[in-house]
């Protein structure tokens, strides 16, 4: 994120896949932001996450489970206490979860779980953390990770329009809806949020192999993160309200 000079990121969902790389690519980068604050259910846990915590003294772990709201209040002090008067510039709201779910499969229980991790939590993750989100947008101008901006983890098996090409997501009925409606959360962002300066998009990071993307996935992370930390570096206002891949082109919805 050299070009964007953000002081501030934080990242939901760390402990392992897209989060962890995204917290050592930020770590790696030069320059790095001042603060790479990194988020997730169990910490303690987290032993990759930790040893990076260890190595790079701008990386700061916090417990966060974005499904708990005293969680998410209890957070939202303990950055403004580490960032203070200049706010947070970029929220990355990565955390989500994942079940194979075919028609046959699919449960109102699975359905409504999925919703509240993989959307709701997004949302109320990102109007918590609005307070400190306009404070940043108050020190800059123009739009984009430099100054204040939210950035939406989703996936293209979101897009309604490519359904037709991706007939393998029809066995993820919860996610790829959840995130369908994620989506929507960007649009409605992006559009409230602009007077304040406030950048949203949605990303699709790329099918990467991870824990939740699986061995079929055609991405390794080395390849998908500078890509990802590319997109974001370089992000402005007509992106706003965007739904982007990871090397910056223009998804359907």
């Amino acid at each position: 994120m050299a070009q964007s000079r953000c002081r501030s990121v934080l990242i939901t969902g760390c402990s392992r896949g897209i989060g962890l790389g995204l917290v050592r690519g930020l770590a790696e980068a030069n320059p790095s932001p001042d603060w790479v604050i990194a988020t997730c259910r169990y910490p303690e846990k987290a032993q990759e996450l930790q040893q990076l915590s260890k190595q790079y003294s701008n990386i700061k772990l916090l417990q966060l489970d974005v499904v708990c709201e005293n969680s998410i209040r209890k957070v939202v002090k303990e950055v403004e206490e580490i960032l203070g008067d200049k706010g947070l510039n970029c929220l990355i709201n990565n955390a989500g979860i994942n079940v194979i779910a075919s028609l046959e499969e699919v449960t109102a229980e699975t359905m409504l779980t999925i919703y509240e991790t993989n959307t709701v939590a997004q949302l109320m993750v990102s109007k918590a953390f609005l307070p400190l989100l306009r404070k940043a947008a108050q020190q800059s101008t123009s739009m984009g990770c430099h100054r204040a901006a939210i950035i939406n983890m989703s996936s293209v098996s979101a897009s309604m329009q490519l359904v037709p090409a991706y007939e393998m997501f029809l066995k993820v009925y919860p996610y790829r809806i959840a995130k369908t409606a994620l989506n929507m959360i960007t649009r409605c962002l992006a559009a409230d949020l602009k007077a304040d300066g406030i950048l949203c998009i949605s990303l699709h990071p790329g099918w990467i192999q991870t824990d939740m993307g699986g061995d079929m996935a055609p991405l390794q992370m080395q390849e998908a993160i500078p890509g990802i930390l590319s997109v974001l570096a370089n992000l402005s206002e007509k992106d706003n309200g965007s739904f982007l891949d990871w090397q910056g082109e223009t998804l359907p919805w």
